[in-house]
C-alpha cells in the first residue's frame, strides 16, 4: 500500500509539472522567427471599404499568426504610386499588394477577367468561379511569369452606372464622353465613341470638378458618398453593367510567400478569404442607408439607363470580349471558362435568386 500511495504521487507531481513546462519556455530555445511585410495599395490611406481592407487583412495576420508576421499599410502614393503596385510586388520593393487586377490590362490583357467581366458573374458568381470552377488557377497561371501570386481579397457586389454630366438618353450620349471606366467596360465606352480613361480614385472629384472628365464611375453610394461626387455630378446612373461583381485582389510577391512556413502562408490565405467575404458584408449593408442620404439629403437624381442604351452597351460588350479572347489561347481558356460558368449560372439562379426576387416583390 506504501508502494501504491509513492505512485500515485509520483504520477501526480509529474502531471502538474508537465503542465507547468508546457507553459514556460525551453532553456535554450530558438525564438519562432519574425517576418516584416510592406502592404502597398491602389487606395488611398483608410477609405472606407476599399482602403479598409488591407488593414483589416493585415490585423487579422498579426494576430493569429501572434505576432510572428506584422504587415505596415501603405496607401496610394504613401510609398509607391497607385498604378505601380504590381510592379512593386513583382519586383520586390513591397511583399503585397492590394488593388484590381483590370490596371494591369497594359501589362496582361487578361487581366481584366479577374476583375469583372460587364454583363458577366455577379460577386456570388465569381467567387464560386474562382474558389470552386477553377478561376484561380487560371488567374495564378497569368500572374506567374510576373513573380506574384494572387488572391480575391475584396468584392463591392452590383457597382452603379457612374456620375454623369449629363443626360444618357441614347447611345448617340455617349459619343464624345470622357469616362474614367477601366476594364473590359473602358473598351465598351470606346467602341461606343466615347474616351475611356484610367485615374486613381484619389484624383476623381478634382478631375470632375474641372471638367477633364464628363463622367466617372467608380463604386456605389458608400463610397461614392464619401468622396463627394454628388457635389460634382448631376446625373448617378444604375445598373452597374460594367462591373457586376468586381473582385478586388491581393498579390503576393512568389519569393516572399514561398519563404513563409506554411502556417503562416495558411494564415495569409484565410486572411484572404475573410477580407473578402467581410468586404462584400459590408457593402451590402452601407450602400443602402448611403443611398438614402445621397437622394434625400442631398437632392441626387437617380437614372436607370435606357433600355435601349443597356442592349447597345451589351452588344459592343460581347464584342470587345471576343476579340480580346482571340488574341491567344490562354485568354480565350479563360474567357471560355468564365462563359461556361455564367451559363450554368444563369439556368440554376433564373430558378433561384431571380424568382425570388420576383417573387419577394408580389
Amino acid at each position: 500500500m506504501r508502494f501504491i500511495s509513492v505512485a500515485l504521487t509520483c504520477i501526480l507531481l509529474i502531471g502538474c509539472g508537465g503542465e507547468t513546462t508546457s507553459s514556460t519556455p525551453t532553456a535554450g530555445a530558438v525564438p519562432e522567427q519574425t517576418y516584416q511585410w510592406k502592404l502597398v495599395t491602389t487606395w488611398p490611406k483608410n477609405f472606407p471599404g476599399l482602403g479598409l481592407a488591407p488593414e483589416n487583412f493585415a490585423k487579422n495576420v498579426e494576430r493569429m499568426s501572434n505576432g510572428r508576421l506584422k504587415i505596415k499599410v501603405y496607401g496610394a502614393g504613401q510609398m509607391v504610386p497607385a498604378l505601380e503596385v504590381f510592379d512593386a510586388v513583382s519586383q520586390g520593393t513591397a511583399e503585397i499588394g492590394h488593388g484590381a487586377a483590370y490596371y494591369w490590362k497594359g501589362k496582361i490583357p487578361a487581366s481584366v477577367f479577374f476583375t469583372s467581366v460587364p454583363f458577366g458573374l455577379n460577386a456570388q458568381e465569381m467567387n464560386a468561379w474562382l474558389h470552386y470552377g477553377g478561376g484561380l488557377e487560371l488567374w495564378r497561371e497569368v500572374y506567374e511569369p510576373f513573380n506574384l501570386i494572387p488572391f480575391a481579397a475584396g468584392n463591392t457586389g452590383v457597382q452603379m452606372a457612374g456620375w454623369f454630366n449629363r443626360e444618357i438618353k441614347s447611345m448617340e450620349d455617349i459619343r464624345g464622353l470622357r469616362m474614367r471606366i477601366p476594364g473590359l467596360g473602358g473598351e465598351v465606352i470606346s467602341r461606343a465613341g466615347g474616351l475611356a480613361v484610367n485615374i486613381p480614385g484619389g484624383e476623381l472629384y478634382t478631375s470632375m470638378q474641372t471638367g477633364v472628365i464628363d463622367a466617372t464611375e467608380w463604386v456605389g453610394p458608400y463610397n461614392d458618398l464619401a468622396f463627394g461626387f454628388h457635389q460634382v455630378a448631376k446625373y448617378y446612373y444604375y445598373p452597374g453593367w460594367h462591373e457586376p461583381g468586381p473582385t478586388l485582389e491581393l498579390i503576393i510577391n512568389k519569393q516572399a510567400y514561398e519563404g513563409l512556413p506554411e502556417d503562416l502562408q495558411s494564415i495569409v490565405e484565410v486572411a484572404a478569404r475573410a477580407a473578402n467575404q467581410d468586404m462584400l458584408d459590408e457593402y451590402t449593408a452601407r450602400n443602402n442607408s448611403a443611398l438614402v442620404e445621397l437622394v434625400e439629403t442631398h437632392g441626387v437624381q437617380v437614372k436607370k439607363l435606357p433600355d435601349d442604351v443597356i442592349t447597345g452597351l451589351q452588344k459592343l460588350s460581347v464584342e470587345v470580349i471576343e476579340e480580346l479572347a482571340d488574341r491567344d489561347p490562354q485568354t480565350r481558356r479563360i474567357a471560355d471558362s468564365i462563359k461556361a460558368f455564367a451559363a450554368q449560372s444563369k439556368a440554376y439562379h433564373a430558378i433561384s435568386e431571380e424568382a425570388y426576387y420576383n417573387a419577394r416583390e408580389k
